[in-house]
C-alpha cells in the first residue's frame, strides 16, 4: 500500500526495518508513534517496547536509515524509501519538539508533587496495612462466632420442637451459612486489594526515590556549576588588573607575607578559587586555600588552568601534553614468512622486528590501566563497600577499553629498565614501573594516589602462537587498597586473543573470569567476559557480573561491553527461575534502573593513523627531563619508531638485545664462579620480592627510593641499559 501522508496528528504508524544482530539483519516491525512514545510491535501486534522522544537524539546516516538514542540503547532503523524516511523522521521531530515541550511544562508541577505524593504514599501504606490487620481479626472473629453460631442451631434442630420454630431454625441457619460465606468472600477481596496496593507502593516508592536522588544529584551538579562559572567569571574580570607587576590588594584580603600573592574571597559555600600572580613566568608561590579550585593566571602566557586537590602545594601551570604523534609509516612486511617458524613457541623469546611493534613498551602499555584513575578517586569517596566494589569492578574492566583496536605489539622491555609516570599535580598520583625479571618476562608496578588509594601489580605476560590466533595469558595479580577504610582488592586480568593472524583483519577479543575480592569484609565481585561467537546473539563484546557481600548475597548486577561503558543495577528482589544451560537453575534479578560507572573517552582525532592510541597513550612517550637514566622514553629504537625511522629501529634493537644478552652470559659465568658461595643473581632496583599478607603469594613490591632519587636528581645507582 502507498505510505501514509505527512502526520498532523499525535500518531503515525508504519513499517520499518529495524536492526537485529548479524545473523538476521534487519527484520521488518510496525511501528506506532503516539504521544512521544515509540512503541516497537512484531506482526501480531504484541509491543516489543517503547522508546521515549524527548529524551532521544535522532540522526540519519544514509537515504533510507534512521539512528534512534536513547537511555543509552541505539536502534538503527530503514525506511524502505528516502520519501518514507523523510516522512518518519519530520514526524520524529515533531514529536520530539511536542514531548520536550509537555516536559518542561509539567517538570514545576511534577516536582512539588513528587515530594507531596512520596509522602503521602507512606503514609497511606501505613493505613492500608493497619486496616489489613483490623480486617484479618474481624475475620478471625466472623468465622470464630459463625462457627459457634452454626453449632447452636444445629443442636436446636435436633431439639424437639413444634414445625413452625423447626422451619425458623432452618431458616437462621441457611442465613447464617450464606452471611459467613459473604463475609469470607469480602475478606479474600480485601486482601487482594491490599496485596495489589502494597505492591505497586513499593515500585511508587522505589520510583519516587530514585527520581529524588536523581533530581537532587542534578541540582547539586548545577549549583556547583553555577558557582564555578561565577567565580571564573569574576576571576577573569579581575586578569587585566592582575597582570600588573605590581598587584594592589583586593577588598577583604586574607593575611599573607608573599607580596606577589592575591586573594579574594570566593562566594559563601562555594570552592574556594585563589588568583596567583607573579612578576615572572617562574615565580609562583605556595598559597594555601580550601581543596577544591584553584585557578592560576600566568603572566606570560596568560592561559587560564584549573587544578584540584593542590592545598597548600607549590602552584604551577598544567603543562600541555601532546596531542599527536607522528603516523604510521605504510611499511609493507610478509607477517607469514616471519610467524611459520614461531608456532608453539613462547612469544616473548623470539627477535621481532619493529614493523610488529607500536612505539611503547610493555611497561608503558601496563600504566594504561591508569587511563580512567578517577573511578578509583571516586571509590575512595564511597562510605559503602558494595558500591565501591562496584567502582572497582569498572576500573577493572576499563584498563581493557584502549586495546580494541591495538593489534600492534609493544616493545619487550629490557631488563632494569622502568617507566615513571609523574601526574601528581595534575590528578594527585605517581606510577613507577620496572622490569624486574625477563625469562620469564615480568613487570612490577605501584601507583600511589594522594586521593586515598594505593595500587600495585606484577604482571608476567605468557603468550603463544597457534597459527590462526595468538594467545596473551597475563599472571599475576593485582592489589588495591583505600586508605581511610582499609578495604583491600585483589583481582587477576583475563586472556587477550589476537585473531586472524594469517589472513584477514587481525582483531582483539577478550575472555574469561574475573573474580574481585575484598579481603577485609570477604565481599565479591564475579565478572564473566564472555568471547566473541559469530552465532550469539549476544552483543560483542559483553561483560556481566554480580557483586555479592561475604553471605553470598547478591545486591549489585553489572552489565555492559569491556570496549564501551559499565552499568550497575541494585538487586531488590531475587527468585529462581527455569533450568539453564547444562541444567543448572538460572537465578533471575528484579532491579532498579541501571546507572552508568563507566564510558569509553573517545579517540582522538586521526587516532587510525597513530597506532589507535588515547589521549593518555598519546603523552606516555613525550620526552620528560629529570627521568631516570633506564626509563622507557630513552630508549633509542623505541623513539626512532616513533618517529617513522624503523629501519635505523631495527638496527637500534638489535644492538640493545645483543647488549642485554652479553650481560647476561656475563652474570652467568659470575654465578659459575660463585658456586661455592651465595650468589643472589639479579636484584631489581627499585622492587624487591615479598611475601604477601593477603594472598600469601610472594611477588615484586615497590621499596621505596625512586622519588627521592628524582627529587635529589641523582641516577648514579642506575645501570647502563640504552
Amino acid at each position: 500500500p502507498p505510505p501514509p501522508p505527512p502526520p498532523r496528528s499525535d500518531t503515525y504508524k508504519g513499517w520499518l526495518f529495524k536492526w537485529t544482530n548479524y545473523l538476521k539483519g534487519y527484520q521488518r516491525r510496525w511501528f506506532v508513534l503516539s504521544n512521544g512514545l515509540l512503541p516497537t510491535t512484531e506482526m501480531a501486534h504484541t509491543c516489543r517496547g517503547t522508546i521515549n522522544l524527548a529524551t532521544a537524539h535522532i540522526d540519519t546516516e544514509d537515504a533510507c536509515n534512521i539512528v534512534l538514542s536513547s537511555g543509552g540503547r541505539t536502534y538503527h532503523l530503514k525506511a524502505s524509501t528516502e520519501v518514507e524516511r523523510q516522512r518518519w523522521v519530520t514526524a520524529l521531530e515533531l514529536a520530539k519538539a511536542k514531548a520536550i515541550r509537555m516536559m518542561n511544562d509539567q517538570s514545576g508541577k511534577g516536582t512539588l508533587q513528587r515530594a507531596a505524593t512520596y509522602i503521602e504514599s507512606l503514609s497511606t501504606l501505613k493505613i492500608l496495612v493497619s486496616k489489613l490487620d483490623d480486617l484479618s481479626t474481624c475475620n478471625d472473629l466472623i468465622a470464630k462466632h459463625g462457627a459457634a453460631l452454626q453449632r447452636s442451631l444445629s443442636e436446636l434442630e435436633g431439639l424437639k420442637v413444634p414445625v413452625e420454630g423447626g422451619e425458623k431454625i432452618k431458616a437462621v441457619n441457611e442465613r447464617a451459612t450464606l452471611f459467613r460465606i459473604t463475609s469470607n468472600a469480602m475478606i479474600n477481596a480485601c486482601r487482594d486489594f491490599l496485596d495489589l496496593a502494597e505492591t505497586h507502593s513499593r515500585r511508587w516508592q522505589r520510583a519516587l526515590q530514585y527520581e529524588r536522588e536523581q533530581r537532587t544529584h542534578l541540582e547539586e551538579t548545577i549549583e556547583q556549576l553555577a558557582k564555578q562559572h561565577n567565580s571564573l567569571e569574576r576571576a577573569w574580570r579581575e586578569a587585566p588588573t592582575l597582570a600588573s607587576t605590581t598587584p594592589k590588594r583586593l577588598p577583604k584580603e586574607e593575611a599573607s607575607d608573599d607580596e606577589d600573592t592575591e586573594f579574594f574571597d570566593a562566594m559563601e559555600d562555594s570552592p574556594a578559587f585563589i588568583t596567583v600572580t607573579a612578576t615572572e613566568s617562574t615565580q609562583h608561590r605556595s598559597v594555601t586555600g580550601r581543596d577544591t579550585g584553584v585557578v592560576v593566571i600566568s603572566e606570560d602566557t596568560f592561559c587560564m588552568c584549573i587544578y584540584n586537590d593542590v592545598s597548600g602545594k607549590e602552584l604551577q601551570p598544567r603543562r600541555q601534553r601532546r596531542t599527536h604523534v607522528p603516523d604510521k609509516p605504510n611499511y609493507s612486511l610478509n607477517l607469514w614468512s616471519i610467524m611459520k617458524n614461531c608456532i608453539g613457541k613462547e612469544l616473548s623469546k623470539i627477535p621481532m622486528p619493529v614493523n610488529f611493534n607500536e612505539p611503547l613498551s610493555m611497561l608503558q602499555r601496563l600504566t594504561e590501566d591508569l587511563e580512567y584513575h578517577e573511578l578509583l578517586d571516586k571509590a575512595a569517596r564511597c562510605d559503602s563497600s558494595l558500591e565501591q566494589m562496584c567502582l572497582v569492578a569498572a576500573f577493572s574492566v576499563s584498563s581493557y577499553s584502549t586495546t580494541v583496536h591495538r593489534t600492534a605489539k609493544p616493545f619487550n622491555p629490557l631488563l632494569g629498565e622502568t617507566y615513571e609516570l609523574d601526574r601528581l599535580e595534575e590528578y594527585g598520583y605517581r606510577s613507577l614501573c620496572e622490569q624486574v625479571s625477563h625469562h620469564p618476562p615480568a613487570a612490577a608496578h605501584h601507583v600511589i594516589s594522594q586521593r586515598g588509594w594505593t595500587l600495585w601489580q606484577e604482571i608476567t605476560i605468557a603468550s603463544k602462537f597457534r597459527g590462526k590466533y595468538l594467545s596473551i595469558m597475563p599472571l599475576g595479580a593485582i592489589h588495591l587498597h583505600f586508605h581511610s577504610s582499609g578495604n583491600h582488592y585483589v583481582w587477576r586480568k583475563v586472556t587477550s586473543t589476537v585473531h586472524n593472524i594469517i589472513v584477514g583483519k587481525l582483531w582483539i577479543d577478550q575472555s574469561g573470569d574475573i573474580e574481585i575480592v575484598n579481603h577485609r569484609t570477604k565481599e565479591t565481585c564475579q565478572l564473566k567476559f564472555s568471547p566473541y561467537s559469530y552465532f550469539s546473539r549476544d552483543v560483542p563484546r559483553k561483560v556481566t557480573g554480580v557483586v555479592a557481600d561475604s553471605g553470598g548475597h547478591a545486591h549489585f548486577i553489572l552489565s555492559g561491553t569491556w570496549d564501551d561503558k559499565i552499568e550497575s543495577a541494585k538487586i531488590v528482589q531475587s527468585s529462581r527461575g527455569g533450568s539453564g544451560s547444562e541444567g543448572k537453575q538460572k537465578t533471575v534479578y528484579q532491579t532498579l534502573s541501571p546507572k552508568l560507572l563507566w564510558k569509553k573517552y573517545p579517540l582522538p582525532e586521526n587516532a587510525e593513523n597513530m597506532y589507535y592510541f588515547s589521549a593518555l597513550a598519546l603523552t606516555l612517550n613525550e620526552q620528560e627531563d629529570g627521568v631516570g637514566r633506564t626509563d622507557s622514553r630513552l630508549r633509542p629504537d623505541q623513539k626512532l619508531m616513533e618517529e617513522g625511522r624503523w629501519d635505523e629501529a631495527n638496527s637500534e634493537k638489535q644492538r640493545l638485545e645483543e647488549k642485554q644478552r652479553a650481560v647476561r652470559r656475563r652474570r652467568e659465568a659470575e654465578a659459575t664462579d660463585a658456586l661455592d658461595e651465595e650468589y643472589e643473581g639479579y636484584q631489581p632496583l627499585w622492587f624487591h620480592q615479598r611475601r604477601d599478607s593477603v594472598t600469601g603469594e610472594t611477588n615484586f613490591v615497590y621499596k621505596g627510593g625512586y622519588w627521592e632519587a628524582k627529587e635529589k636528581k641523582d641516577w648514579s645507582m642506575c645501570p647502563d641499559i640504552f
